[in-house]
């Protein structure tokens, strides 16, 4: 017959799994490694654990809890991966709390304690529902459009089609389905709306002109932002299995969604080519740059389930940011450069912001970033790609690929100027 574990050892594995769970939460939420074994490690200490250690990938967590001479292994594997900048901020907000109170209190939190306050946490239904989520959706791409050349034709066609797209896409993930090809279908659904949106316009006689250039714009949401500056900042980090895992998710995701552009793009004979500037006033095209990146973000933020609140502190820092970017872009600077130094900016702002609104940095940088991050480009280097035009591609290709690395650098020098733990090695 199997003895006991003293009370000592039996307490610090109810800790382990506690402290466990924080850090599925924290990953399937969406956030980076570094986050995922911070969060852990403030809940285990405040619970009276001596030293947490975890090891992070995209869909795994192996964790240590030691006290004394004994220690807790644990192995769990995260299968469902979204972003849920609610659940991120909740939380940060818990693990700054317990620590407080232990010392506060001059003794560890118990487990039932904490145990409590995830349940409450888990229980907390999404902020928006399906109709919501879809609109936040539509407008991200709207603010997408317009920054890609786009006029009132292609940004209502591209309000119905991200609709419907994101209406479909999250119906069927939240069925369980594979996100591969929930991306690729989704991707389909939105252009072909566009598409058929546009081509009665046209039969009516609303429009003289096709309007094909849009369609692009109206997959956007689904441009794996999250996953993209997770991974590169894991990289920063030195954090390479989580980093290389969670960029080669984000490039699978942003290929299945190309390729599906790219398949109705054959299908109807169109070309992903970059719309006309439209003829604007200085003045004029400055105001609207500022109005569509502000909705861009904000779009973008609710979709990924932030507080409204969260969610307009991301659209102000994006705006300002992603205006500078365009702004710098239109005086001669290299795309890539004025990228890090707009992601320098929004780094250095969410620094400042985040802990005002006790919130992590990551869910108000990542929603201001994600309208620099070129889909548009991308799409064209799978597209080109899949028709043999490799130079096309490559040139297409290699301009996304800097231009992501450009926004990488940006936020993780901002980090490395604003957080001790990112300036040192230890």
């Amino acid at each position: 017959m199997p003895t006991q574990p003293p009370d000592d050892e039996l307490e610090l594995i109810r800790q382990s799994g506690v402290a466990l769970r924080v850090g599925r939460l924290s990953l399937s939420a969406g956030t980076g490694s570094y986050r995922v074994k911070a969060s852990m490690a403030r809940v285990a200490r405040a619970m009276g654990v001596e030293r947490h250690e975890a090891h992070v990938t995209l869909t795994e967590i192996t964790t240590t809890s030691h006290r004394g001479n004994s220690f807790r292994t644990e192995v769990a594997e995260v299968r469902s991966i979204g972003i849920n900048a609610d659940r991120l901020a909740k939380l940060e907000v818990l693990a700054s709390s317990l620590e407080r109170r232990a010392v506060v209190n001059e003794r560890p939190v118990t487990t039932d304690e904490v145990t409590a306050e995830l349940d409450r946490i888990t229980g907390t239904p999404p902020l928006y529902g399906p109709i919501r989520n879809a609109l936040w959706s539509s407008i991200a791409c709207v603010g997408f459009s317009f920054l890609n050349n786009g006029g009132p034709i292609e940004m209502a066609c591209v309000f119905v089609g991200a609709g419907l797209g994101q209406l479909l896409r999250r119906a069927m993930l939240h069925r369980g389905y594979n996100q591969f090809g929930v991306t690729m279908l989704a991707a389909a659904v939105a252009c072909m709306t566009y598409l058929t949106l546009v081509q009665g316009l046209h039969s009516l006689g609303a429009t003289n002109a096709l309007h094909q250039a849009g369609y692009v714009s109206a997959v956007l949401f689904l441009i794996p932002g999250f996953a993209l500056v997770t991974g590169a900042l894991d990289l920063a980090k030195l954090d390479f299995s989580a980093g290389v895992a969670r960029l080669t998710h984000a490039l699978m995701l942003l290929s299945s969604a190309a390729l599906a552009v790219w398949g109705v793009s054959a299908i109807v004979g169109l070309s992903p080519e970059p719309g006309k500037r439209l003829a604007l006033s200085t003045g004029v095209l400055l105001l609207l740059r500022f109005v569509a990146s502000f909705v861009g973000v904000l779009g973008f933020a609710l979709m990924f389930n932030s507080p409204w609140p969260m969610a307009l502190a991301a659209a102000g820092v994006g705006m300002v940011a992603n205006v500078v970017r365009l702004e710098l872009v239109d005086v001669g600077v290299v795309t890539q450069a004025a990228a890090a130094g707009a992601c320098l900016l929004v780094g250095l702002m969410a620094a400042w912001v985040a802990p005002k609104m006790r919130v992590p940095r990551i869910t108000v940088s990542v929603p201001a970033v994600v309208i620099m991050v070129p889909g548009v480009t991308a799409y064209r280097a799978v597209f080109y790609l899949v028709n043999g035009d490799t130079t096309q591609a490559l040139a297409y290709g290699v301009q996304a690929g800097l231009v992501v690395v450009a926004i990488s650098i940006g936020l993780a020098v901002a980090r490395m100027l604003t957080d001790q733990a990112w300036a040192f090695e230890r």
